[in-house]
Parts: structure tokens; sequence; C-alpha cells
């Protein structure tokens, strides 16, 4: 009878740690996700700046030599990300793929011009900056127009803002919740274990000698469910950046490296925090308190 009880005690402890550990391997790991779209949130808008081109259509009278000195110009340029030359006849075999038809049959000429496309570094992409570039290179006698998406681009800005502010603010929030509800988990632990502080209390050990036990222990499954966490964290790093490797997510591992010892050394935090308070909790209760 006293065997198969031990059993049944057993069970529920083990059921207990399981409980703690799976509750700080979730909340760590959607924190860590949270971590992972902060320090990426930058790297993800500037990609979609980036995407924006300046189009420089040329006049046609416009000489091979000064095509070319521009082409180098914008290429060594502070403000440049890339450059595509378009030719019109490129131009006009793309324009005709995209109405399905050959529009220079019925106009019996090519009115489009050469042109270049200049995607700008992220930096760069606002509505004051662009548009300096843009009088830059209309002043140059060969520049016929210089064509971009102005809305687009002070919209994205403005986005772009508002997103941030609202990660921050919803960063915030849910590093509180996971604080809240990894000390929850630790406080349901010890408090399953009241009635063996105030027994140990009562037969004169010291507060701390009662204490450092359960923070040790609440601290190995600390560390458990961070190493659960950031083994989850590492196959959505892994699976997002073979999904879209063009935001590069694994190109700085330096920072890859600070997140998750953050967030490993968060947990180590959090439970210890939690567990001193919650055994200081029970030992300075009346030993009737303890049934309430």
């Amino acid at each position: 009878m006293a065997s198969s009880f031990e059993k049944f005690q057993r069970r529920r402890l083990i059921s207990s740690y399981f409980s703690v550990i799976l509750s700080i391997a979730l909340v760590l790991f959607l924190l860590g996700l949270l971590g992972l779209l902060v320090l990426n949130s930058k790297k993800v808008a500037d990609h979609f700046k980036e995407q924006i081109a300046l189009t420089i259509y040329l006049k046609d009278d416009a000489k091979d030599v000064e095509i070319k000195q521009l082409e180098k110009t914008l290429a060594l340029a502070d403000y440049t990300k890339s450059t595509q030359f378009v030719s019109k006849e490129e131009a006009a075999e793309e324009h005709s793929k995209e109405i399905g038809e050959n529009f220079m049959d019925f106009l019996g000429y090519n009115p489009l011009q050469n042109s270049i496309d200049v995607y700008l570094k992220a930096d760069f992409v606002d509505a004051a900056q662009v548009k300096e570039i843009a009088d830059n290179l209309l002043a140059k006698d060969f520049v016929e127009e210089v064509n971009y998406d102005q809305p687009l681009i002070s919209l994205l800005n403005d986005n772009i803002k508002k997103i941030s502010l609202w990660v921050m603010i919803i960063s915030g929030v849910f590093t509180l919740i996971a604080v809240l509800l990894i000390n929850s988990a630790i406080r349901l632990s010890v408090y399953s274990k009241r009635f063996t502080i105030k027994t140990m209390q009562m037969v004169g050990a010291t507060k701390g000698f009662i204490r450092r036990p359960f923070i040790w222990l609440s601290m190995k499954l600390g560390m458990v469910g961070a190493v659960i966490a950031l083994a989850g964290m590492a196959a959505v790093l892994y699976y997002l950046n073979q999904t879209f490797p063009e935001l590069e997510l694994l190109a700085d591992p330096m920072i890859l490296a600070i997140l998750f010892v953050g967030v490993f050394v968060a947990s180590m935090i959090i439970t210890w925090f939690s567990t001193f308070l919650a055994t200081q909790r029970f030992l300075n209760l009346r030993t009737d308190e303890l049934y309430y």
C-alpha cells in the first residue's frame, strides 16, 4: 500500500515538474519569437523599402558615353543599392508581353525610351531625400524624366513607423505577461510544498536554508524549459531563413547569439525571483493561514 502511495506521489511530482517546464518553455518560446521580430523588424522594413525603384528616362539623343558615365556615377553613389539599364527594345518587349500584343505593329515605331532603374538603400527611401536625388538627376541635359511612386514611399514610411511603435508596445505587454505566467507556474509548484516549508521552519531551519533547494530546483526546471524554447526558436528561424532567404536572418550570428543567451538568462532570473517571492510568502505565513 505504501509503495502504491509512493508511486502515486512520484507521478504527481513528475506531472508537476512537467507542467512547470512546459509553461516556462512555451512562454519563453513566444518571448523569443517576439525578440526575433523586434530584432528583424528593421531588416524586414528595409527589404520592402529597397523594392521601390526610381526610374530615370533618357532622351533619345543621349550618347552612349553619357549613359555609361551615369551608370558608373549611380553605382558609386551612397544612396544606390543596385541599378539596371533597360533599353527601349527590352521595355517594348516587356510591355508587349503585358498587354498580349505587339503595340509597335500598330504604331509603326517604338515610343518608349531607354531607362535606368535605380533601387535605393533603405535609409534614403523617404520623400524628401528621393525628391532631392530626382532633382539632381533631372539637372542632367540627357535625362528626360525621373519617375517614382511618391505616395507609396510616404505611405510605406508612415506604416513602418506605426508598426514599429505597436511592435514595441506589444513587446512590453508580452514581456510582462511572460513574467506573470512563469511566476504563476512557480508559485503553484511551491504552493504544493507549503506544509513542508513550514515544517522545516518549525524545526529550526533558517529561511535561506529552506529557500535554497526550492530556488535551485526551479532554476533547473527553468534551464530545461529554456533549452526546449531555444530549440523551437532555432527550428522556426531555420524555416524562415529557408523560406525567405532575402531577409538574411542568419547574416548576423552575434545578434542571434545575444538573443538566445538573453532568453536563457531571463529564464534563470525570472525563476529565481519568482521562487524567492513564493517561498518568502509561505515562510511569513502562520501555520493556520496555510489552509487558505
